[in-house]
């Protein structure tokens, strides 16, 4: 498995510190994030899905716990919007470059506005894809915003 990716080539560009955590990625798994936390024995809530989505024509990268649901409601509202709406998994794989599983918020193909739970802010240590099924990068929890350029909302029902 090839360990740099455009997610780790982006964080070696700025400089900043992460680790690599390779697991068994399973493609059959329900719930891809619960079962990479799984595999690597972390806690859930610190386990950060990327989830692809439109706010009315917009396009918006969305950074959630994996063990938390998306409000579309909340998503739209918090982008100005009327709508939101999950993106396509063709669409997603098509502007970030990477395999829905291995999404990144880190090094798509076109950049998108990056929107992050507020919750997880205050997590010591956060993980999220890197750019490839079967690996994830861990990040200093108070980072992570500056990292990905994000806003923070509460997002999550």
């Amino acid at each position: 498995m090839s360990k740099a990716t455009r997610a780790t080539r982006a964080l070696d560009a700025a400089g900043v510190a992460y680790v690599l955590h390779p697991y068994q990625y399973q493609a059959d798994a329900d719930a891809k994030g619960l079962q990479a936390a799984q595999a690597l024995q972390l806690p859930p809530h610190q386990v950060l899905k990327t989830l692809m989505t439109w706010v009315d024509e917009h396009a918006i990268c969305v950074v959630i716990p994996c063990d938390r649901r998306l409000s579309l409601k909340t998503l739209a509202s918090a982008c100005g919007g009327k709508s939101a709406r999950m993106m396509e998994v063709a669409d997603a794989e098509r502007r970030t470059g990477y395999k829905v599983g291995g999404i990144s918020p880190l090094g798509q193909q076109r950049p998108t506005p990056v929107l992050i739970e507020s919750s997880v802010l205050d997590a010591p240590a956060l993980w999220i894809n890197a750019g490839q099924r079967g690996l994830l990068l861990e990040l200093a929890g108070a980072e992570i915003v500056h990292v990905l350029g994000a806003r923070a909302y509460p997002l999550c029902e």
